[in-house]
C-alpha cells in the first residue's frame, strides 16, 4: 500500500471524526437551548464554557483547578511507576520459569476480577484516606494487566532466536537484556496503556469514595449541589487528560515499533 494512499486514509478517519464529534455539539446545543432538556440534568454548551472559565478563575473549595487536576495525575504516575519497575521484572521471570509462575500467578488471579473498591475499604484501614491508600488501590489496579501481558509476552519469544543467541556465546543476562526484552517491548507498551486506562477509571472512584482534592472528588462534591455545569467540566477534562496520554503512548508505539503488525 503506497504511502499516499495511506495517508488518503488517514485523512477520511480524521474527517469522520471531526463530523461526528461536531454533530454531538451541535444536538447538544440545540437541545438544551431549545429546553428540550432541563439544563439541571444537561447543561448548555455556554454554561458550560462559564463555568469551565470560573473554575480556572476561582478554583473549587479553595484550591485551583490546576492543584485538582495535579494531584490526580500525581496519584495515577506514582502508581504507574511503581507498577512498571515491579509488574515488568516480575513478569519477564514468570514468562521464562514456569515455576515462579507458579508463586505469583494465584494470587494475581484471585485479585485481578476484583472490582477495586471491594477491597478499598481494607486499604483504607491499613493505610488511612490520604494518597497512601489510594496509590497503593491504582498500584494493584495497573499491576494485574502489566503483568499478564509481560508474562504472555515472553512465552511467546521464540525459542530459536533465544538458542541462536545462546549458540553465538551470549550469556543468560545478555540475552535476557538484549533479547527477550526488546521482542516483549511492543506487548509490554500495550499492556501499559491497558493500565493505564483500568488505572485512570479506578482513580476517578477512588476519590470519589474517599478524598479531599482531585477531579474525581470535585465531580462529586458539585454533583451534590446539582452544579452540572461543573460536572461536565470535570467529565471533559477527564476524558481529554485520558485521550492525551493514550495519544502521547500510541504515537510513541508508531514512532518506535512501527514495523508491528506489518508483513513483508
Amino acid at each position: 500500500m503506497s504511502n499516499k494512499l495511506v495517508y488518503k486514509k488517514h485523512i477520511l478517519t480524521r474527517g469522520i471524526s471531526i463530523i461526528s464529534i461536531t454533530l454531538i455539539l451541535i444536538v447538544w446545543t440545540v437541545s438544551t437551548n431549545l429546553k428540550w432538556v432541563d439544563p439541571v440534568f444537561l447543561p448548555t454548551p455556554q454554561s458550560v464554557w462559564k463555568a469551565f472559565l470560573e473554575l480556572i478563575r476561582d478554583g473549587y473549595k479553595g484550591a485551583s483547578l490546576s492543584t485538582h487536576i495535579l494531584n490526580s495525575l500525581y496519584r495515577l504516575f506514582l502508581a504507574l511507576i511503581l507498577a512498571v519497575f515491579t509488574a515488568v521484572p516480575l513478569g519477564i521471570f514468570c514468562g521464562i520459569s514456569k515455576y515462579i509462575l507458579a508463586i505469583f500467578d494465584p494470587i494475581i488471579e484471585f485479585y485481578r476480577p476484583l472490582p477495586p473498591l471491594a477491597y478499598y475499604a481494607l486499604l483504607v484501614l491499613w493505610l488511612g484516606i490520604d494518597d497512601k491508600s489510594k496509590v497503593a488501590l491504582l498500584f494493584l489496579s495497573a499491576f494485574a494487566p502489566l503483568f499478564i501481558s509481560t508474562v504472555s509476552s515472553v512465552q511467546r519469544v521464540p525459542q530459536e532466536r533465544i538458542n541462536g543467541a545462546l549458540s553465538l556465546g551470549a550469556s543468560k543476562p545478555k540475552v535476557l537484556l538484549y533479547i527477550i526484552l526488546p521482542s516483549c517491548l511492543p506487548d509490554i507498551i500495550t499492556g501499559f496503556r491497558t493500565a493505564i486506562g483500568v488505572t485512570y477509571a479506578t482513580l476517578v472512584a477512588a476519590e470519589m469514595v474517599a478524598a479531599t482534592s482531585g477531579i474525581g472528588w470535585m465531580v462529586l462534591d458539585a454533583s451534590k449541589y446539582l452544579r452540572s455545569d461543573i460536572v461536565f467540566v470535570g467529565i471533559i477534562l477527564m476524558g481529554g487528560i485520558a485521550i492525551l496520554m493514550d495519544g502521547i503512548i500510541r504515537l510513541y508505539q508508531h514512532i518506535q515499533f512501527s514495523w508491528v503488525g506489518k508483513q513483508d
